[in-house]
């Protein structure tokens, strides 16, 4: 099973580990395309703060992550499951899997990065600002940027088991699994149910979606869960007590998609 995740937004500092070595990251295949971002956003980031702060997106109070991008050849590591914070990573609580949930959540997740790529959770990687939305000025949008590196590395990684979908749209954007692969993905939604005039409303709440998507993936590392592909999810997932209402494709080569219903918000 590999497991695609979309990164946090806010991110802890770097630590003290050894600066970056951009070949020993996971995913080789995609380490020349890495270096060309980093030293875009490197350049970027130095030649022109206030420029770089608009390309980035970035509000007048983050304006010091500009520098922080300038600094980070040098920048102290750590591994990635420790820079990514957030919602979504609060609710999976690496930090407390048993060495066993540990050691499957190292084999089998993979963090989408606009700087990046992907990265797996023990790549040492320092703290950064750059989401896969900014559209570079020699490089373009690094969603399509992305994709051609990703065509060719990913499959592999994917090999012939699930492809559990959990990104956000900006980050789905890298890489889209094409053929048997796809046919073997679940793009995975929560949507909260409520009973408004006696009709049952359904709707996404994004705060909540990432922090349900966090235990979701948690729950399967923990529970020793590796279904064989979408089907097999669904059942491993009311076994997990969730309500799921699975669409499969009506179309060689799409993947399936999987509604996780939950009636309260957490």
């Amino acid at each position: 099973m590999l497991v695609l995740l979309p990164p946090s937004e806010g991110k802890a500092e770097g630590g003290s580990g050894t600066p970056l070595d951009p070949d020993s990251l996971s995913l080789p295949g995609l380490s020349a395309a890495r270096r060309e971002v980093l030293d875009e956003l490197v350049a970027l980031c130095a030649a022109d703060e206030e420029k770089a702060r608009i390309v980035l997106g970035l509000s007048e109070g983050l304006r010091g992550e500009i520098a922080k991008n300038t600094t980070l050849p040098t920048a102290g590591t750590r591994p990635a499951g420790e820079i990514y914070t957030g919602v979504l990573y609060d609710a999976l609580g690496l930090a407390s899997l048993d060495a066993v949930a540990r050691a499957r959540a190292e084999s089998s997740l993979l963090i989408f990065s606009g700087l990046w790529g992907a990265v797996r959770i023990g790549d040492r990687i320092p703290s950064y600002r750059c989401s896969m939305g900014v559209k570079l000025p020699a490089l373009g949008p690094l969603g399509a940027y992305w994709r051609g590196p990703m065509a060719e590395v990913l499959p592999e990684a994917a090999g012939d088991g699930l492809v559990l979908d959990m990104r956000s749209a900006a980050y789905a954007t890298a890489w889209k699994p094409q053929g048997a692969s796809a046919e073997r993905t679940a793009v995975v939604r929560v949507l909260h149910s409520r009973i408004v005039g006696g009709v049952e409303k359904r709707s996404v709440v994004s705060h909540f979606n990432k922090a349900t998507k966090g235990r979701l993936v948690r729950d399967l590392l923990v529970a020793g869960l590796n279904p064989a592909g979408p089907a097999e999810l669904v059942e491993a997932l009311r076994k997990l007590g969730c309500t799921v209402d699975a669409q499969p494709p009506t179309k060689a080569g799409r993947a399936w998609v999987l509604d996780v219903v939950v009636t309260e918000v957490h």
